[in-house]
């Protein structure tokens, strides 16, 4: 199931029936689980782990050095799930010491082709990443995103879960959950509405979310009082929960 011409290194761990194509390159400290396809001119290197059932298309880099002129070879990791598809030209690095020391992907992710994951940076489950979208360092992506192509997001973001990015967004602020933001710089553009309904939210918990987005971007209360009236919506409604949490320990300021 290994091609003869790809480069594995001795100490990398693959487990049987893992196929790997010609031409790629698999460094040492490499684990790489049962049931995952590397395509040809992959290049792995470690510290790096790859759970179950992932494909790695052509002429991805996956776990090489961070790009951070602070870097200085410490052996700090990557760390992927399980049932992952990264596409063509890919490059994910790994993390640096003045953080987690480690970039971690999840589950069920879907991450298209010339996509960039900078280092240190957490990706939740279930999201789907456009061609060309680029996540500088230390960036927080939670479970069922969807970023648009082309979309960068500055450094030390975050963005919620259920959130929407169009084509082409500039994010250099907090993207709460459910939201829908677009250009650049982002603005809000309302809930993520369709993308709600396709995941089975009932319709009494969207006419809650609203009254949420509402408070938070068109009733001109201060991002205080709007957490306030916020809070009072969650015996209502279960899902109001993430969003205030979000709200709560965001650091940057969220897009408004």
């Amino acid at each position: 199931m290994i091609d003869s011409r790809a480069v594995i290194d001795p100490a990398a761990r693959i487990a049987p029936g893992v196929i790997v194509g010609p031409y790629s390159v698999i460094g040492p400290d490499v684990e790489i689980e049962a049931g995952c396809r590397i395509g040809p001119h992959v290049v792995i290197r470690g510290p790096t782990r790859i759970g179950r059932d992932n494909e790695i298309f052509q002429f991805a880099s996956i776990g090489d050095a961070p790009q951070d002129k602070k870097y200085a070879h410490e052996p700090t990791r990557l760390e992927i799930g399980d049932r992952n598809v990264i596409r063509e030209g890919c490059t994910i690095n790994r993390g640096t010491v003045q953080d987690r020391g480690v970039t971690s992907i999840g589950d069920d992710n879907w991450i298209m082709a010339y996509v960039h994951i900078a280092h240190d940076c957490i990706v939740g489950n279930n999201t789907i990443f456009a061609n060309n979208a680029s996540l500088a360092g230390h960036v927080r992506i939670e479970d069922h995103v969807i970023l648009g192509g082309f979309t960068l997001v500055h450094q030390f973001c975050a963005i919620g879960a259920h959130a929407f990015t169009g084509m082409g967004s500039a994010i250099a602020k907090d993207v709460p959950p459910y939201v829908m933001v677009s250009g650049a710089p982002a603005h809000p553009h309302g809930l993520n509405s369709e993308g709600l309904k396709r995941r089975g939210f009932s319709e009494e918990a969207m006419v809650t979310l609203k009254k949420a987005y509402k408070l938070l971007y068109r009733s001109r209360m201060s991002f205080e009082e709007a957490l306030i009236e916020i809070r009072a919506l969650e015996p209502e409604c279960v899902e109001v929960t993430p969003l205030r949490e979000f709200l709560e320990r965001q650091t940057r300021g969220i897009i408004r």
